[in-house]
């Protein structure tokens, strides 16, 4: 071993020593660590066998239900359950792994997408898995083909590496790829070829540029596509999911590919995230039973669907950054089977895209739908949220502007209603997090 190489892993695993005892997590070991030595990675994950995922929505749960289903089938698993998904994060992540006692050295790891490319100068995966791409910070990521072009430079890096892709998502199927390819999607009853909702990114067909149809549209630019053009259409699905059977605010089951499963997570779009995981435990050869006990144990991770107490009130805290992503939300707390107050934290920070007109293609007049008795605008851009609900036509009088978090918590604790949903964006979610680990309402999440 090279002596940068030694004194990388000596400096990485010190610092991490010394943070884990005064209770902190961070990417710091990791950004330690390559001070020494740039290519301490390539070092660390040499010996495993890496499933990496990646994509604008899902990530961090998709991850969490595929390690859970493998921790059933191989034991010990390094993942990055935190979401620190560049490359001092995956750094530290394998800095600090278990080894497992199966003989077998699995990773998987949730990647970010511009990361993903540079990362893969160090680890070779065996599986990618792409979940989706929607218009999503777009002062860093530009266009959705400009993503999808970063994800595709890093399957070229390593062609012997299967690619498993949403087979709904058009761009998917637009570029052919040197690697092995592998298809999942939903394939529940079609019906006539029909056009998506007019405000829909992503359906003109990457062939000849008509706009598809859709004989079966599942959410979004997502479905059973078609051009009636040129013939362009979705791929035969290598896993299908062929029945919903139950879709409600905190849990869902399904069928796929013959077999019934559920999870403990609300909403239409985290069933993708789940067919995601089946299918790489498909890929991996992991029996259905094992699949099921993984899901059994499976809860909302890091801020998706994550449930705690303020005070006596009922609490969800879900994360949005997205127009698909947020109208999701909305769809899935409009299951809800009972009334509760609502909040939306709005923050314009380098982690959230400091772009905040995404907003405005969200669907948040679904809020006249729902039994909403006050809803709190909060955040760093709270004005700009209180606007936005404004114009949906919800009553001004019942919207509470509030900046700072800790004014949030004690407006929540204080509200007439038993439940409330936070949806907030990502540096929202996590210092409303942090606030309520300090309390003891959850538990600190360490990197």
């Amino acid at each position: 071993m090279k002596i940068n190489t030694a004194l990388g892993l000596l400096a990485g695993k010190s610092s991490h020593f010394v943070l884990s005892k005064m209770g902190r997590g961070s990417t710091l070991p990791g950004k330690v660590a390559l001070t020494f030595d740039k290519n301490i990675l390539q070092n660390l994950a040499k010996n495993y066998e890496v499933v990496v995922i990646t994509g604008t929505n899902g990530k961090t749960l998709t991850t969490a239900l595929t390690v859970g289903i493998l921790k059933e089938a191989f034991g010990e698993v390094v993942t990055n359950p935190s979401g620190a998904n560049m490359i001092t994060g995956i750094t530290t992540t394998f800095l600090t792994a278990k080894k497992g006692k199966s003989g077998k050295n699995i990773a998987v790891l949730e990647i970010d997408e511009a990361s993903l490319s540079r990362i893969c100068d160090y680890i070779k995966p065996s599986l990618f898995v792409f979940t989706n791409i929607f218009r999503d910070q777009m002062d860093r990521y530009g266009e959705i083909y400009t993503t999808y072009q970063m994800i595709l430079d890093a399957a070229a890096k390593v062609p012997e590496a299967t690619v498993l892709m949403n087979g709904d998502s058009p761009l998917f199927n637009s570029v052919s790829l040197k690697n092995p390819v592998r298809y999942y999607g939903f394939d529940t009853e079609k019906d006539q070829a029909q056009l998506a909702h007019y405000n829909t990114e992503g359906i003109l067909c990457p062939k000849c540029e008509h706009i598809l149809k859709y004989e079966l549209n599942t959410y979004a630019n997502l479905g059973a596509y078609i051009c009636e053009d040129c013939g362009f259409k979705r791929p035969k699905l290598d896993y299908s999911l062929t029945a919903l059977k139950t879709l409600e605010h905190n849990r869902s089951a399904f069928t796929i590919d013959g077999q019934d499963y559920q999870i403990n997570i609300g909403g239409l779009y985290n069933i993708y995230n789940a067919l995601a995981a089946v299918s790489v435990a498909q890929f991996f050869g992991v029996e259905p039973a094992t699949i099921k006990a993984g899901f059994d144990k499976s809860r909302a991770v890091f801020g998706r669907q994550e449930t705690f107490k303020i005070g006596d009130k009922e609490c969800t805290l879900v994360l949005i950054k997205n127009p698909v992503g947020a109208t999701q939300a909305l769809d899935m707390i409009g299951l809800a089977p009972f009334d509760f107050s609502l909040s939306v934290l709005l923050n314009a920070n380098y982690a959230d895209g400091i772009d905040t007109s995404w907003i405005w293609d969200a669907d948040f007049e679904k809020v006249l739908e729902m039994e909403i008795p006050h809803v709190i605008a909060g955040g760093v851009r709270h004005s700009e949220i209180a606007r936005r609900l404004r114009v949906t036509g919800y009553p001004a009088d019942q919207i509470t502007e509030v900046k700072d978090l800790e004014a949030v918590f004690k407006t929540i604790e204080q509200q007439e209603t038993k439940h409330a949903y936070i949806l907030a964006t990502y540096t929202a979610m996590l210092e409303f997090r942090e606030l309520l680990a300090e309390r003891q309402v959850v538990r600190k999440e360490m990197n």
